[in-house]
């Protein structure tokens, strides 16, 4: 009996020789062997189409958007909660100003699309190190959201550092 440990695959089973019984032999032509001391005929079909698809390298399925999208809204409540600080704190800047608030709206928009543009470089680097270079899967993009939380929570500081009652209240705080 076939030991049990080996999967069922791998198992093999030992057929002892009968006498009498000749084995089916092959033809003399196999496709893709060469026959010894006979001369080499020219080859007169065409070699298979490759697909430029197939060129990418990259072995792993193609995955449906939904899947991609599901990955880039893991960790987004650090780029929410980022993006919901910058706000307040620009909202306390821009009422502060007292003027028109076209120009502290185009701002605060600028810094939504830079917060935007460095989600899509850590991402972009994060492809390049973590999957290529080091062959590590990413289930998520919250180390992406992370930084974009950090630079949307220095974007809201400094707008709370060009506030000038904001300043002086947090001098008289700290006593300096």
């Amino acid at each position: 009996m076939a030991d049990q440990t080996q999967p069922w695959a791998e198992r093999t089973v030992e057929v002892p020789p009968q006498p009498g019984v000749v084995p089916p032999q092959r033809d003399a032509f196999q496709r893709g062997r060469a026959a010894v001391g006979q001369p080499r005929t020219p080859r007169t079909e065409q070699f298979p189409a490759v697909d430029p698809a197939d060129w990418a390298g990259d072995s792993s399925p193609r995955r449906p958007m939904g899947w991609h999208l599901a990955q880039l809204r893991r960790g987004g409540e650090w780029s929410a909660a980022g993006a919901l600080f910058a706000f307040v704190c620009w909202g306390i800047w821009a009422i502060s100003g007292r003027g028109d608030l076209t120009a502290p709206l185009l701002t605060f928009v600028l810094s939504l699309l830079t917060a935007a543009g460095l989600f899509a470089l850590a991402r972009l680097l994060g492809r390049l190190v973590l999957e290529r270079q080091l062959g590590r899967v990413r289930r998520s993009a919250r180390g992406a959201h992370l930084v974009t939380a950090l630079f949307l929570a220095g974007v809201g500081v400094a707008y709370l550092q060009q506030t000038e009652w904001v300043v002086s209240a947090w001098n008289w705080v700290t006593g300096n």
